[in-house]
């Protein structure tokens, strides 16, 4: 007797985070999340009313500003210069992966 299983096939629809449940993951008090949103040092997805939401991403981009001003003593200008440039490094390299894969 054979087994059919049913399958059940789901869209991938991307994950959102709210603005408290980020400043969770990342144990930082949610004033200081916004406080970084109206900087523009972090950016939501989407608004809804009052409500931010934010990629799965914008954890590993608030623990990287933490450990910038926390172990390197950066302030929130240089932090927003060095964010600037790795997201420009990391645009290049994507470019360069791009171009690597035509050839």
């Amino acid at each position: 007797m054979a087994i059919h299983y049913q399958i059940v096939l789901r869209g991938h629809q991307p994950q959102r985070l709210s603005l408290e449940t980020l400043a969770t993951r990342v144990e930082m008090h949610p004033a200081l999340v916004e406080h970084f949103v109206h900087l523009g040092l972090i950016e939501p997805v989407e608004r809804e009313g009052t409500e931010l939401w934010f990629e799965p991403a914008a954890i590993l981009r608030l623990r990287t500003i933490r450990r910038l001003r926390q172990s390197l003593g950066i302030n929130l200008a240089g932090v927003a210069v060095i964010l600037d440039l790795l997201d420009k490094y990391c645009a290049l390299q994507r470019e360069n992966e791009r171009l690597r894969e035509k050839e």
